[in-house]
C-alpha cells in the first residue's frame, strides 16, 4: 500500500517526539513538580504546537507518566517471576517499588497537585500494579513461602511507610529495613514448600 509508507516515517517521527516529551518530562517533574510546560518542550527539542497536540495540559501529560510508570512497576513483577524464585522476586520487586517512592517523589508531587485541583482529574488507581502484587502474592503462597490469604490490599497497607521515608535523606537503609520487616511478616505462618494449598 503506497500510502502506508509514506506515513510510516511521520508516525514513527510523531511516536519519537512523543516519547521524548515523556523522558524529559520525567526528569523535569521528577526533580520539580510545578515546572513549567514550556521547560519541558524546550528541553525536548519540541515546538509548543507539537507539545500541546500531545498533551493539551498539565494533567494528561502527569497522569500519562503515572500510567507509564505504573506500568513499568507492573511488568518488572512478570520479568522478575521469570529469573527468580517467588521469594526472590517478590522482595527484588518490594526494592523496585521503594525505588520508585524515593526517586520519584517529585512525580508523586505533581501527581498531588493536578489530583488536588477542584473540577481536576482523578487520580487513577494503581490497578497494574495491585494486578502485579495479586500475581507475586498468589505465586509466593503456591510455593508455600508466605502465608495464605495475603491480599494485594493488605500488602500496599503494609508497605504505606515507604512513602512517609523522606527521599532527601539516605533512605537505603530504612527502606530496607521496613521491607525485611514485612517480609519476616509475610514469611510468619507460611506452610513452606511442598505444602498443600487452598
Amino acid at each position: 500500500m503506497p500510502h502506508s509508507k509514506k506515513d510510516t516515517p511521520l508516525r514513527s517521527d510523531a511516536q519519537r517526539n512523543r516519547e521524548r516529551i515523556l523522558q524529559v518530562a520525567m526528569a523535569e517533574l521528577t526533580r520539580q513538580a510545578d515546572v513549567p510546560l514550556s521547560t519541558i518542550a524546550k528541553k525536548a527539542g519540541v515546538g509548543q504546537g507539537t507539545f500541546y497536540r500531545n498533551f493539551p495540559h498539565r494533567e494528561a501529560l502527569v497522569l500519562e507518566l503515572y500510567r507509564h510508570e505504573m506500568q513499568q512497576a507492573a511488568d518488572a513483577a512478570a520479568d522478575l517471576l521469570d529469573t527468580h524464585a517467588p521469594e526472590q522476586a517478590l522482595r527484588e520487586w518490594m526494592n523496585r517499588l521503594a525505588g520508585f517512592a524515593m526517586t520519584k517523589a517529585g512525580l508523586a508531587d505533581a501527581i498531588r497537585l493536578v489530583t488536588s485541583t477542584p473540577g481536576g482529574p482523578a487520580k487513577p488507581g494503581p490497578t497494574p500494579v495491585m494486578d502485579a502484587a495479586g500475581i507475586l502474592l498468589r505465586a509466593n503462597e503456591k510455593a508455600g513461602t508466605i502465608r495464605p490469604g495475603v491480599t494485594p490490599d493488605d500488602f500496599f497497607l503494609a508497605i504505606a511507610g515507604l512513602w512517609q521515608i523522606d527521599p532527601h535523606e539516605d533512605w537505603q537503609p530504612r527502606s530496607t529495613r521496613l521491607l525485611d520487616i514485612v517480609m519476616d511478616g509475610l514469611r510468619a505462618g507460611a506452610p513452606g514448600p511442598g505444602a498443600p494449598t487452598t
